[in-house]
């Protein structure tokens, strides 16, 4: 586990380092560059669920209500990433080689912050969650997953957590990750990662 884990991180790695940057700088995310927020995961006794993959992401503090696409790999190795869309047509996407929320381990959704061309996208928003906020995942087998903030973080790309990000938990937990940080013009990208940490603590119907 721990080996496919840091493989699954090195793959997450470089679709987030790359795949989710823009050629321009619109605004970043509120968090702060380097900033982080944490909070105690709470001990909610709640069992990982079986697999059932997710098909909606509501965050209300970032006012977050997305269908989600399925993200795989490119030919390349690298991960998938969403299509760019204005904020109103924007989707996250999970990365199907991690757990389906609710599961045993990080399960892994990501999503734009924004776009030349068309704006703020999905995750603009993002940096302004902060723990205690909860996200809720719908599934494909009707259940919702709950899930409560425990920490907010910007990473720097070239020293991005992999094994700390993707690596296995013994309940389930989320990761919801986009660019953040400053912009380089010169490289057209965001310098950060905004990770958001979160912890099952509720299903609904109960399963």
């Amino acid at each position: 586990m721990g080996v496919a884990a840091f493989w699954l991180g090195a793959l997450g790695l470089t679709a987030v380092a790359h795949g989710l940057d823009t050629p321009v700088a619109p605004a970043p995310p509120s968090i702060a560059v380097g900033a982080t927020t944490a909070a105690t995961p709470e001990a909610a006794g709640v069992r990982p669920l079986p697999a059932s993959p997710p098909v909606r992401l509501d965050v209300a503090a970032a006012g977050v209500h997305t269908d989600l696409v399925t993200l795989g790999l490119r030919p390349d190795g690298t991960v998938e990433v969403p299509p760019h869309a204005a904020r109103a047509e924007s989707r996250a996407g999970w990365y199907r080689y991690s757990p389906t929320p609710g599961e045993r381990g990080p399960s892994v959704l990501l999503g734009h912050v924004d776009s030349a061309q068309d704006g703020p996208a999905v995750f603009f928003e993002l940096g302004a969650v902060r723990p205690g906020h909860t996200a809720e995942v719908t599934r494909a087998d009707g259940s919702r997953a709950l899930f409560r903030v425990t920490r907010v973080a910007t990473h720097r790309k070239d020293r991005f957590p992999t094994e700390e990000v993707y690596g296995d938990r013994p309940g389930g937990e989320l990761r919801l990750i986009t660019c953040g940080g400053a912009f380089d013009r010169a490289a057209g990208s965001y310098t950060e990662n905004v990770v958001v940490d979160a912890v099952l603590i509720g299903v609904t119907p109960d399963a």
